[in-house]
């Protein structure tokens, strides 16, 4: 009798592991979620931004078009990208940055755009948004790395597999590209 109990509270705890383990990760997978979620939200602040800053800039400097072709491009390329991977996306808005730089550079050429005040409040709000979207980045990436950790770890692993839990993507910069790794100059 004591040895039948011995195997049910052996079987209970098991039990009752098996689920802490399988909302552990229903729990670290709704929290990468969010924080993916949250990168979205910041970066559709920054779409929302561009235009503007791209009109501001245009009435100073008509003739510099490929530069703000290519801001528009990249800018819709970064919202199309949305619905792909962290991978793509990041590729994307790597993209978008390179080419705001190309328009930051732009507007050292004119004097009178630097100290217009539609165009500071737009350069000062741009460089709030580059550090939300990195501060989410962050909180994703560390997400991610928390969730990939408990599925390879031991005995995380187990249940992980069990219930198909599947590692997670980084939100990183593309290796080959060296002018995504510079920051977006937003200040003169």
């Amino acid at each position: 009798m004591i040895t039948l109990y011995i195997v049910l509270g052996i079987i209970v705890v098991i039990v009752l592991w098996v689920i802490a383990a399988f909302n552990g990760f229903v729990s670290r997978v709704n929290h990468t979620k969010e924080a993916l979620a949250d990168i979205d939200v910041q970066l559709k602040r920054r779409y929302d931004l561009i235009p503007n800053l791209v009109e501001t800039v245009k009435g100073y400097a008509a003739h510099e078009s490929a530069a703000f072709e290519n801001v528009t491009k990249a800018r819709a390329a970064a919202m199309g990208a949305s619905s792909g991977t962290p991978a793509e996306k990041a590729a994307a808005e790597n993209q978008l940055s390179g080419t705001l730089k190309t328009l930051f550079a732009v507007t050292e050429a004119y004097p009178d755009l630097k100290a217009n005040q539609n165009f500071l409040q737009l350069q000062k709000e741009l460089g709030d948004t580059e550090d939300k979207i990195q501060a989410a980045r962050r909180f994703y990436n560390t997400n991610v790395q928390d969730l990939n950790t408990a599925l390879q770890s031991f005995p995380g692993n187990i249940i992980g597999s069990s219930f198909h839990f599947q590692k997670m993507d980084l939100f990183q910069l593309d290796a080959t590209d060296s002018a995504a790794r510079e920051p977006v100059k937003v200040s003169f």
